[in-house]
C-alpha cells in the first residue's frame, strides 16, 4: 500500500484567508488549522494536510524580499517532511512572489503551488474553495511514486501555470492570471489534464535541493512612453546604490534612437548598472537588433530579456545580483533559461 502524500499549506495572507463576521460585516483572518472544517471536501483527497500560517497575515501590497525568504525558509525546512506545498498569498503580487521563489530553489523536485482567490473563503460565491482544493490535489498528484509537478506553479480558475510565466490581468474576474508566452501545465475539468511535455524535469541523477536566499533589491523599472524626457531617464542615474534597471520597451524591444537616450543608457552601463530590455506587450518577445530602433541598445550591451515577463525579470535580477557574478556571467545567465522562465 502506497503512503498518502503529505501536503503542507502555507498561509501568508491575502483575500483567500478572510472570513466575514456576520454580526459586524467586517472581514477577519481565518484560522487555517481549522481548514478541514471550513472545506470538508479536502478530506476526500487522498492525502494528509497540515497547515502553517504567518503570525501576522501580510497584505500582498506589503510583500518584500524578507517575506520571500520567510516563505522559502518554511519550504526548505519542511522539504523532507512533505511531498508537496501549497502557498497562499494575495493575488496582486503573486506573480512576483512565486517567480522569486522559483529562483530561490535549485534542483526542486517537489510541487510548490501558489494560489489565492478574488473573494474571501467565507463568501457565498467564493473562488477560494475550488482554487485551494485543486491546488492541493495537484500538489498530491504522483506518477509511479514521483510527483508529477516538480516546479513552482500558480493555480487560478481551472489552470496551473508555470509561476514565472504569469501576469495578473484582472482585479474583477475569477480568471485573474494568464501566461501569454507559455501554455498551462495543467487544466482542470472533469479530470486533471497534465501537459506532460511542458513540465520541468531535472536532467540526470537526483540532486540535492539548493536554497539560495540572498536577494538584492537595488533595482528599478523604467517604462518608456512616447515623449519621455531626458530628465526623467537621467533621474534614475541618481538612485544611490542602483545595480539593475529593467527597461520596458515597445514591441519587439524597440526604444528611441535619439542620441541623448542612448548616451544616458551608456552611462548606466558605465556605472556597472545592468540594463535588461523587456517588452511592454503582454505577449511576444524582445528581439534585439531586429529593428533599427533596438540595434543601438544591442550595441551598448543591453541584456536581451527575450519573452520574460516584467514580474519575472524583477525576480531574476534580484536573484542574480545576489549571486555576485561577473558581468559576462550575469548577462549569460540572464539570457539563459534557469527555471523555464524564458524561451530556450
Amino acid at each position: 500500500m502506497t503512503k498518502k502524500p503529505n501536503i503542507l499549506i502555507v498561509y501568508t495572507g491575502g483575500t483567500i484567508g478572510m472570513v466575514k463576521d456576520y454580526e459586524t460585516g467586517a472581514l477577519k483572518a481565518f484560522d487555517f488549522s481549522q481548514i478541514s472544517n471550513k472545506i470538508p471536501e479536502l478530506q476526500q483527497l487522498n492525502c494528509t494536510i497540515e497547515t502553517i500560517s504567518f503570525e501576522e497575515p501580510i497584505d500582498s501590497s506589503n510583500m518584500n524580499i524578507d517575506y520571500y525568504v520567510e516563505i522559502a525558509e518554511i519550504i526548505a525546512n519542511k522539504y523532507n517532511e512533505f511531498d508537496g506545498f501549497v502557498v497562499l498569498t494575495g493575488s496582486d503580487t503573486m506573480s512576483y512572489i512565486s517567480s522569486a521563489i522559483s529562483f530561490m530553489f535549485e534542483n526542486l523536485q517537489k510541487p510548490v503551488i501558489f494560489t489565492g482567490s478574488q473573494l474571501p473563503i467565507g463568501d457565498l460565491r467564493t473562488d477560494a474553495k475550488e482554487n485551494l482544493i485543486t491546488s492541493v490535489q495537484i500538489a498530491a498528484s504522483s506518477d509511479n511514486g514521483e510527483p508529477i509537478i516538480q516546479e513552482v506553479g500558480l493555480y487560478f480558475e481551472y489552470k496551473l501555470y508555470r509561476a514565472n510565466r504569469t501576469t495578473k490581468i484582472s482585479a474583477e474576474q475569477f480568471e485573474a492570471f494568464t501566461s501569454m508566452n507559455y501554455p498551462p501545465l495543467v487544466e482542470s475539468g472533469v479530470h486533471l489534464n497534465f501537459n506532460y511535455p511542458l513540465l520541468l524535469r531535472l536532467r540526470g541523477e537526483e540532486k540535492e535541493l539548493v536554497f539560495r536566499k540572498k536577494l538584492d533589491n537595488n533595482i528599478a523599472v523604467l517604462k518608456l512612453f512616447p515623449g519621455i524626457t531626458e530628465k526623467v531617464v537621467r533621474s534614475y542615474l541618481g538612485i544611490e546604490g542602483l545595480r539593475g534597471l529593467i527597461l520596458e520597451t515597445y514591441g519587439a524591444g524597440n526604444a528611441p534612437t535619439e542620441k541623448w537616450f542612448l548616451k544616458v543608457l551608456g552611462e548606466f552601463i558605465e556605472k556597472d548598472v545592468y540594463v535588461v530590455n523587456v517588452t511592454q506587450c503582454a505577449g511576444g518577445s524582445v528581439i534585439l537588433g531586429h529593428y533599427e530602433t533596438s540595434s543601438g541598445l544591442k550595441s551598448l550591451g543591453v541584456i536581451d530579456g527575450k519573452d520574460i515577463t516584467t514580474e519575472t525579470a524583477v525576480a531574476k535580477m534580484m536573484y542574480l545580483l545576489g549571486e555576485d557574478l561577473t558581468k559576462e556571467r550575469f548577462k549569460r545567465y540572464f539570457e539563459l533559461s534557469l527555471r523555464g522562465e524564458i524561451r530556450e
